[in-house]
Formats: C-alpha cells, sequence, structure tokens
C-alpha cells in the first residue's frame, strides 16, 4: 500500500501499484474501495499485463475522510487521480471505472484527456447523477447514515433490493465512515453533468458497458457510445447496477480486446483473457 496527497486540499490518498505494462487505473463506485477489484478477480486477470493501479476514493477504504461536503467536489477528485499518477510517474494511463469512478473518467477525459490512453465505462453515466444515489440504494438513505452508522445502512439497502450484498461488497462499506460518506453522497447529488454536444468532441478511446437491467445506465451507455468519436458500446446481458462487475469473466472478455486493441506498444502483443473463477 502506497499513499500520496492531494496538492490542492492535503487529503490522504491510498493506492496500490503491482504489475508490469501500460499503467491501468482501477476506479471504485460508491461506498465501495480500491478491494473489490481484488475480491472479484480483476487484479489477478489483469496484473501479469498491465501495470494495475488501484486506489481508494477520498471518504472511502484507507484515503482521508473528510466529513465537509464541499471536500468532495469532482474537481478535488479528479487532482486525487491525477496525484495518484504523478506518484507512479504515469504520465497517461487506461482509466476503468465502475459507477462513480466511471463519471470521474467521463469528467478526466472532459479536462485532462492527455493523461488518459483510454476510458473504461462499467455502470457509469456522463449525465448529472441527481437523484442517482437514492435509485441505486434505497430512498432513505441519507438518514440511515445518519442514525443507523454502515450496518444499518447495508441492512436497508438488502431489505430495499430484496437480495442479499455480497462479502466483498458489505466487506468494502463497513469499513466506510459513515458521516464522510453521508458528505460524499450529498455532493454527487449536486454534480453537473457533461452537455452532449461537449460528448461529442471527446477523442479518448472509449468503451462502454452496462447491464440490460441496469436501465438509466444502460441507456446513457448507449447513447454514448453513438456520440463519443471513438467509443463502443457492450450490453451485459441480465445484470443491474450492483453486479455490473460480477462475475468478472463476460467483462474481462469486452476489456481485455479492448485495451489490447488501444495500446500501441510494438512489444505488447496480444493480450490473453484470463478466466476468473
Amino acid at each position: 500500500m502506497s499513499e500520496t496527497v492531494n496538492p490542492i486540499d492535503g487529503t490522504r490518498i491510498s493506492f496500490d501499484e503491482r504489475g508490469e505494462g501500460p499503467p491501468l487505473l482501477l476506479v471504485h463506485g460508491s461506498a465501495l474501495s480500491r478491494s473489490i477489484w481484488r475480491g472479484f478477480g480483476y487484479l489477478a486477470a489483469l496484473q501479469d499485463h498491465y501495470r494495475v493501479i488501484s486506489l481508494d476514493l477520498r471518504g472511502h477504504g484507507r484515503s482521508g475522510k473528510p466529513h465537509e461536503q464541499s471536500a468532495y467536489r469532482m474537481p478535488l477528485v479528479l487532482a486525487d487521480i491525477l496525484a495518484v499518477l504523478d506518484a507512479v510517474e504515469a504520465s497517461a494511463a487506461h482509466v476503468f471505472g465502475y459507477s462513480f469512478g466511471a463519471r470521474a473518467g467521463f469528467s478526466l477525459a472532459d479536462t485532462q484527456p492527455e493523461r488518459m490512453l483510454s476510458l473504461i465505462s462499467a455502470g457509469g453515466t456522463y449525465r448529472a447523477p441527481g437523484g442517482s444515489v437514492s435509485e441505486v440504494f434505497f430512498p432513505d438513505y441519507d438518514a440511515s447514515l445518519g442514525t443507523n452508522g454502515m450496518p444499518g445502512f447495508l441492512e436497508g439497502w438488502a431489505r430495499h433490493s430484496g437480495t442479499p450484498i455480497d462479502p466483498q461488497t458489505a466487506a468494502a462499506f463497513l469499513a466506510n465512515d459513515p458521516l464522510a460518506l453521508r458528505a460524499y453522497f450529498r455532493q454527487v447529488e449536486l454534480e453537473p453533468g457533461i452537455a452532449d454536444a461537449r460528448l461529442t468532441q471527446l477523442e479518448t478511446p472509449t468503451l462502454l458497458l452496462a447491464g440490460t437491467r441496469d436501465h438509466a445506465r444502460y441507456l446513457d451507455s448507449e447513447r454514448a457510445a453513438t456520440l463519443m468519436p471513438h467509443a463502443s458500446f457492450r450490453a451485459l446481458a441480465g445484470r443491474g447496477h450492483g453486479n455490473t462487475l460480477r462475475p468478472a469473466d463476460e467483462v474481462l472478455a469486452a476489456v481485455i480486446p479492448f485495451l489490447a486493441s488501444v495500446d500501441t506498444s510494438p512489444d505488447q502483443g496480444s493480450v490473453p483473457i484470463t478466466t476468473v473463477e
């Protein structure tokens, strides 16, 4: 585990680096941590061919957890990502983001495209996310975080969804600070989106993935693929938002060929697909 510091506000950002090859930054979704990439099998599948960098977003995992809502504005999140890339001396990287991590990837492609080799959006959107937190979790999530903490939040989410939360996701959620997460969610609801007209100017090679049961993200990803000059869309049949990334095999079957097609280094060659149990 390594750490760096956001140069704007001094927030500590925890990250991990393993493997060799082109740099690939993994950015998790809301209330999770970088541990999901290991738990779901992505690190094992990717680290033999890529220098895989995974970070804990501010307010998550082992990174700093400010309680002020303003600390979670997107420009600060992007400064965290750039600080990590600077710390590992990567001038540019492939960015693979899930949910909010994908939203951050869109913003980075919009503001700092020179730091990106490609973007992979899994269950993400370029639109303003207002209302999405209650849609993904449950309507009373804010009150639950304030009174019941993370165990109550998980209980409410499982009850609302009608299915138990998988152990890897539950472990990541329980490691969070409920007050920091509450501030983070409140800011997420206020973040602006990227206009369709602006999306047509994003030149970053992009792969968009969304489950057929993740209706809003599915439609947004499908539309983004028609607007972005170098983007393609792949549907994940039968998946909702919460299980976009698992099981990993179908996702990797799209991600690995995409990454290989973007990498232009003559010594990289093709990257085989690794089966994940």
